[in-house]
């Protein structure tokens, strides 16, 4: 029924894919040959895939999804163990186990599949709960739920897919209820492994941590678990970075000064900022930046495609992706927020929890304040995988929005 479309959300998501195509043709408009060349089209029948699947998807019952929810996460699991055994990396992550690959032709990555399957276990066990967790001891189940998933993609390794299970599991939880103070206690040893680099950073973080603790005043043994597990981080920081990929290492050194390797480490971030700060306002032109042309702009239409929208068509570009972007996180709010029942409401947000720590990773990483982890820009990025996966996380959110806008229509 038509007058249940979400029309300014289809027309948001519309605008992306067509911002993006047209960015991959420029990405492949240079002076020596480059795999980008031609990857434009090749992303069309993408796109014409990916709507379909947002057809698909939005014709699909959430009562259905709600029910298969637990079979497909077990089958995401279980795709995600055969990846260990028989994965296959691509392009600059060749050396690790990310895709199913047979017969030489790689059929995907599990990785986009997990995701979505996260997003709906956990909607289905957030929505089936009387409250939202409201301490460290109830988000255990949910832990598990997402860690499994985030710990078997760590061991691919593939840190950027890895980071997006947790950004999943923070946005759900936020949007079901959880305090936020107690997601903050439960991400202080991330923090903690972070600063465990420098010993005053580190103890003045562990001097914070225990006024907020005191101030706060947790369940005791919860507050005394916080600060053990927190202690703990500063004692394997060492250990866990020893065992580390070598990419992974210089990623992360090169993310706090990419001088320190310029020529191999460093050299995405540096071309990455010079090709954003030379757009200026206004750019160089579509299809004319000369960092892009002469192919010094590595990955430039997969994971570093942000930055040929920064060199040519400056400012005012970014502004408009990023517009963009902000128009299609608002709308989803709009939907989670008028969704029919709590699971609905639960799996839109949890789509914008994904689409969002993609984003925000992806350009963070172009403009070096956010360590390059590989992971694609929605709609904009060249990968099938990821193109579909993203259609249909949109189109779960359709058929949400088609659901309460029927439901208004007939009271």
């Amino acid at each position: 029924m038509r007058r249940g479309l979400d029309r300014p959300l289809l027309v948001i998501v519309g605008l992306l894919l067509l911002f993006g195509v047209l960015t991959l043709y420029s990405a492949g408009q240079t002076d020596v040959p480059t795999a980008a060349t031609g990857a434009w089209k090749r992303q069309l029948v993408w796109c014409t895939a990916g709507l379909i699947v947002l057809f698909v998807a939005s014709r699909t019952s959430p009562r259905l999804l709600e029910w298969g929810a637990p079979a497909l996460y077990g089958f995401s699991l279980l795709l995600l163990v055969l990846t260990l055994v028989i994965g296959t990396g691509t392009g600059t992550a060749a050396g690790t186990k990310s895709w199913i690959t047979i017969g030489g032709h790689r059929l995907g990555q599990p990785s986009e599949l997990a995701k979505l399957a996260l997003i709906l276990m956990l909607a289905r066990y957030l929505s089936g709960r009387r409250s939202a967790p409201q301490t460290l001891r109830e988000l255990i189940p949910p832990g598990l739920l997402a860690g499994v998933p985030f710990l078997l993609v760590m061991a691919q390794p593939d840190l950027g897919s890895a980071i997006v299970f947790v950004g999943i599991f923070f946005a759900m939880l936020f949007w079901a209820g959880t305090p936020g103070r107690l997601l903050f206690l439960t991400a202080s040893p991330v923090i903690s492994l972070l600063l465990a680099f420098n010993t005053t950073i580190w103890g003045a973080w562990m001097v914070g941590l225990l006024v907020l603790l005191l101030f706060w005043r947790p369940y005791a043994i919860e507050a005394v678990t916080v600060y053990v597990v927190n202690s703990a981080m500063g004692a394997v920081a060492i250990p866990l970075w020893k065992r580390l990929a070598p990419y992974q290492q210089n990623r992360l050194l090169t993310f706090l000064n990419p001088e320190v390797d310029p020529q191999n480490a460093g050299y995405q971030a540096i071309q990455s900022k010079n090709a954003i700060g030379s757009g200026g306002w206004l750019g160089h032109g579509f299809t004319e930046g000369p960092q892009k042309r002469l192919a010094f702009l590595p990955e430039q239409y997969t994971d570093f495609i942000f930055s040929v929208v920064g060199e040519e068509l400056g400012f005012i570009g970014v502004a408009i992706a990023l517009g963009l972007f902000l128009a299609l996180f608002f709308a989803l709010v709009r939907v989670a927020r008028r969704a029919t029942d709590p699971f609905s409401s639960l799996v839109t947000f949890g789509v914008l929890g994904l689409l969002f720590t993609h984003v925000f990773e992806n350009v963070g990483m172009t403009v070096n304040v956010m360590p390059i982890t590989g992971i694609p820009l929605p709609f904009f990025s060249y990968g099938g995988s990821f193109l579909l996966s993203c259609c249909l996380a949109v189109g779960l959110a359709v058929r949400v929005a088609r659901d309460s806008r029927l439901a208004g229509y007939a009271e």
